[in-house]
């Protein structure tokens, strides 16, 4: 999986428990991109760097190298240029471009140089440059296998090779961040552990399914039963509540800390080498929750692909609908964090602002970034209960607080309008905010509360056409469903209670008139 950085706004939505969509299967199913070529090693320590350089650099160019001391002047635009590695975005520190320098090939239109052999490393690195795209059938010389059944051998090796690689990518984390940044003092061992949470105890737990996985290939390298060995290790994976409830918490932390000067050159010396494969460090903290649902996706298609009257007919459907399950069991949970997370985040300017509905809230349909009528960017939290505006500030330990503008508003309370594009909408500060003066408007909604004098109309404008749908369907589900609970918790109000004296009636048959008479004589 290799997520790319951009300088958008994100919004993150985040279902109501229950629905089919959640923040949780944002990212489902998706397969890793191919990784680039092979590329040379660059050590981080400095001691090895020289080592490195000499065993990458071919024999041709070592007389005109210059000492590892002396910045590396630009090459020229040339038609001779070739075999450039991948660039990253970011700029490549100072020792690191030298070494990527000296590892370009050239060659001449009149006379191409032979391709110079380079020495064997004396030591090979601990973690792979590549995924190993390789597929079942590639491990198998011959078999007599239909099209089905070799579809299925596929998944189940996919399921495997998943758990390998996760394996991989966490014990990368462990060695290459954790351990060097607690030995060099570049975080203390309580913010370590609050932004890795308990990421250590997810390695042993896919080692366990990994071996079992393993154990059921036979001789010819098939698996015949998967679906017992997933339904018994199945429940394991509530592990993955205690850490995706952290995660919350940990992402706000790991960019509170990536202002550090110290913290910051260390991550990026990490992304830009080549074990990283241009992820940071919280895409790694994120690959447990990518890989928890995809097993559904997963289980899914060995389900398609299993023939009738196979002995994984009758458990993959129990073993699907238990890891559903947990997933949904999981996703509420973090739901219910994040949720309180964010309300820990207000700051209320006035009393009145704090209303009981946030409170009373349990999750978040949705929160992201939306500017207002005047072009100020606005940090807006779509609670169960309420929708609240806020401006977010830097506090004094650098981390992130949400001011609340203006006076929050009961989803119940609520009347949305859409607002079409290319309408006038609110006067000549509204265009001229939303659209530097032309008068076209686009992504706009307005929000008004019924009943409560002190919240006023809102016209707010979403980055796009898709987070402007997005935000008028989570509105949408929240008002009616909050609607729907305010009808209920009147009704039951105003319901009667039963005297208790007549409880016992309700336990009566009423097709027996003996019965009856027993409890009244009683």
């Amino acid at each position: 999986m290799e997520v790319e950085e951009t300088g958008e706004t994100r919004t993150s939505w985040s279902m109501a428990p229950g629905e089919t969509h959640s923040i949780l299967y944002d990212h489902a199913g998706k397969k890793r991109k191919q990784d680039p070529a092979p590329e040379p090693v660059i050590r981080i320590t400095e001691d090895d760097e020289e080592e490195e350089e000499g065993e990458m650099t071919p024999d041709h160019m070592k007389d005109s190298e210059e000492p590892s001391n002396k910045r590396v002047k630009p090459v020229a635009k040339s038609n001779s240029l070739t075999g450039v590695i991948t660039p990253v975005k970011t700029p490549a520190l100072k020792r690191i471009s030298q070494s990527i320098s000296r590892s370009i090939s050239f060659r001449t239109e009149a006379r191409p140089l032979p391709p110079a052999s380079l020495r064997p490393r004396s030591k090979a690195s601990s973690f792979p440059r590549r995924r190993n795209s390789q597929c079942w059938s590639d491990t198998v010389e011959s078999h007599d296998l239909t099209a089905k059944e070799i579809k299925r051998q596929e998944v189940i090796y996919e399921l495997t090779q998943g758990e390998r690689q996760l394996i991989e990518d966490l014990s990368l984390v462990k060695k290459v961040y954790y351990e060097p940044m607690l030995k060099l003092d570049i975080m203390t061992e309580s913010e370590l552990g609050q932004i890795f949470g308990t990421l250590d105890s997810l390695i042993p737990l896919h080692e366990d399914l990994l071996s079992r996985l393993e154990r059921l290939r036979g001789s010819e390298k098939t698996v015949g039963e998967v679906g017992p060995t997933l339904m018994n290790w199945f429940p394991c994976l509530e592990a993955y509540v205690t850490y995706c409830c952290n995660q919350v918490g940990a992402k706000a932390l790991l960019d509170q800390k990536k202002h550090e000067k110290r913290v910051e050159h260390f991550l990026r010396l990490c992304q830009e080498s080549s074990f990283s494969r241009k992820l940071d460090l919280w895409n790694f903290l994120d690959l447990p929750r990518s890989r928890l649902v995809k097993y559904p996706l997963l289980l899914k298609e060995i389900q398609k692909c299993t023939p009738p009257e196979h002995p994984d007919e009758d458990t993959l459907p129990d073993a699907l609908e238990l890891i559903q399950s947990i997933v949904a069991e999981v996703n509420k949970k973090t739901g219910e964090a994040e949720c309180q997370f964010y309300r820990r985040g207000l700051s209320y300017l006035e009393e009145s602002q704090r209303l009981p509905e946030i409170q009373q809230s349990r999750f978040l349909y949705c929160h992201g970034e939306l500017k207002n009528n005047k072009g100020q960017r606005l940090h807006v939290f779509l609670f169960e209960l309420a929708l609240v505006l806020t401006k977010p500030v830097e506090d004094r330990e650098g981390g992130q607080v949400f001011n609340v503008y203006r006076q929050p508003m009961p989803n119940a309370s609520i009347s949305l309008e859409e607002i079409p594009d290319g309408e006038a909408g609110g006067g000549g500060t509204f265009r001229g905010a939303f659209t530097g003066g032309n008068d076209k408007v686009k992504n706009c909604f307005r929000v008004s509360s019924r009943g409560r004098s002190k919240a006023h109309p809102y016209s707010l404008q979403a980055n796009d056409s898709f987070s402007k749908q997005q935000w008028i369907t989570c509105l949408r589900q929240a008002i009616v469903q909050s609607r729907d609970r305010t009808a209920q918790t009147s009704q039951s109000q105003l319901s009667p209670h039963p005297d208790p004296a007549l409880y016992h009636i309700a336990e009566l048959s009423l097709s027996s008139d003996t019965e009856m008479a027993d409890h009244t004589s009683r």
